[in-house]
């Protein structure tokens, strides 16, 4: 939904200008030192040893799921919440997406739920895709014994966390490997692109060469089956001054996020929670409520954009019609999730009046469902 208010709007300027016009002039386009520079550069953002830039963030996460040795056959477990492309880049790796619900207060897969998902299973599946929705970290020491108990590999999904932390550590280096995007509307944007970060040199390897026709090397020697999922070195331009005003984007998502807190307290809104020592990057600020159409209605007639992410789970997407899967949460979470703006180009009445129109001016349904009623709920 659009309005006066937008809900989503990238930061472009000089900066991104004359990066990219600087490479446009060399006349190396295409993948080259300007990707590998920015490779670098974003890995040590996330505290990783290696990055592997890729063409978008879906096919950075098909190559980190083969990267770690995910294959046909193979089971892959992950959250039915969450944009189609996580479950589609299983598939795309040849495997087969399992789904275990999620926490209804963070959105972010629940522990309990995911272990009691492996156990039913018999430990038959390979890795865990583990998303950071709206750029909230997962609980990752949770969910990273539960894979080393099972024996899977970890990957983090954080398409939409640039910048999260979780007690103090980067999201993207908390798994075996990790997946970024830079979509416009990420917290930081390549137009289109995305990046593998890994502290394996294995699995980078394996990414880099994946990405690049199955490459042992520049040359003409191809040692396994590949893709050109490469990175331009246009868009690495952009995304090496983009990861320069990162934490600038993030600082003012936080202080948008903190002053909707205030306005949204004492409305029947559920709005986001944050863990203490989870560190939310807020791509998305996303808040819960019982009427989800007559708010959107209402907040378009007043001008102020919003966006349901998402409208239903992937297992009840048409493409997913194969699978027999139940998530009651994920369900109900689909029906109550609204997002409202957040983003850095706010100003500071514009996220005033975001708040205040929600607070004075929108009838607004408290939304069903808590923790401690849909924990251990099997049906509903």
């Amino acid at each position: 939904m659009t309005g006066d208010i937008s809900i989503a709007s990238p930061v472009l300027g000089d900066e991104e200008l004359d990066r990219i016009e600087s490479v446009v002039e060399s006349g190396m386009i295409a993948d080259g030192p300007e990707v590998r520079t920015f490779e670098s550069e974003f890995a040590d953002y996330c505290d990783a040893d290696h990055g592997v830039a890729t063409s978008n963030g879906t096919t950075a996460l098909h190559t980190a799921l083969e990267a770690v040795g995910v294959g046909p056959g193979d089971r892959v477990l992950t959250t039915p919440f969450s944009f189609v492309a996580t479950a589609n880049a299983i598939r795309f790796a040849g495997a087969e997406p399992v789904f275990a619900d999620i926490d209804p207060e963070t959105f972010n897969l629940d522990p309990e739920r995911v272990e009691a998902t492996l156990e039913s299973l018999e430990s038959d599946v390979q890795a865990m895709v583990v998303v950071h929705l709206y750029g909230l970290p997962a609980p990752m020491d949770e969910l990273r014994d539960i894979a080393d108990d099972y024996d899977v590999a970890l990957v983090e999904d954080a398409a939409q966390a640039h910048g999260a932390e979780y007690f103090g550590t980067p999201v993207g280096s908390l798994g075996d490997a990790a997946s970024f995007s830079f979509y416009p509307t990420k917290n930081m944007t390549t137009g289109e692109g995305g990046m593998v970060v890994t502290d394996d040199e294995t699995a980078a390897q394996n990414a880099a060469s994946f990405v690049n026709h199955g490459r042992e090397t520049d040359g003409y020697r191809h040692v396994s089956l590949g893709h050109n999922f490469r990175m331009t070195s246009i868009a690495a331009a952009m995304g090496r001054a983009q990861l320069e005003r990162l934490p600038g984007f993030i600082e003012d998502r936080r202080s948008n996020a903190a002053r909707l807190d205030e306005l949204l307290a004492d409305t029947d809104a559920a709005t986001p929670t944050v863990p203490d020592g989870f560190d939310h990057s807020y791509h998305q600020y996303t808040i819960r409520v019982g009427n989800r159409d007559s708010v959107v209605e209402q907040l378009d007639e007043r001008g102020i954009g919003c966006g349901i992410y998402y409208p239903r789970c992937i297992h009840d997407q048409p493409a997913y019609d194969f699978l027999d899967v139940r998530a009651p949460v994920a369900e109900r979470v689909a029906e109550q999730a609204l997002s409202i703006p957040v983003h850095p180009s706010l100003t500071e009445a514009e996220v005033e009046r975001v708040g205040t129109v929600l607070r004075d001016e929108v009838s607004i349904e408290p939304p069903s469902g808590t923790r401690a009623s849909t924990v251990g709920a099997s049906d509903d």
